[in-house]
């Protein structure tokens, strides 16, 4: 039989958190508010599957172009070239440079 090939496949790892951040996510990560070019951590958060970004994106290191409604348009590298996502607040933290 062939796998399957959806949009989560192979994040079994990926999307686990740690014992003690389970459950609901914290207030402040969803009323963080982000200007535009700053950058951003893109972490997803697997308790929110809305506007969840793919899994190829988990983990890397994008720009705020703007916001769109609730969320906000962040500018990836991607190989050779640049992708747009759309997330909301809880997929992504403020990048500190560490």
């Amino acid at each position: 039989m062939k796998g399957s090939k959806g949009y989560y496949t192979g994040t079994r790892s990926l999307l686990k958190k740690p014992l003690r951040e389970r459950g609901k996510l914290n207030i402040g990560r969803i009323l963080q508010v982000y200007p535009v070019g700053s950058k951003v951590l893109i972490k997803m958060d697997s308790s929110v599957q809305k506007s969840m970004p793919h899994k190829r994106f988990h983990g890397k290191i994008g720009v705020i172009v703007r916001k769109q409604g609730r969320g906000y348009v962040i500018t990836v590298p991607q190989g050779n070239s640049i992708k747009e996502i759309i997330t909301r607040a809880e997929h992504i933290q403020p990048y500190t440079g560490a």
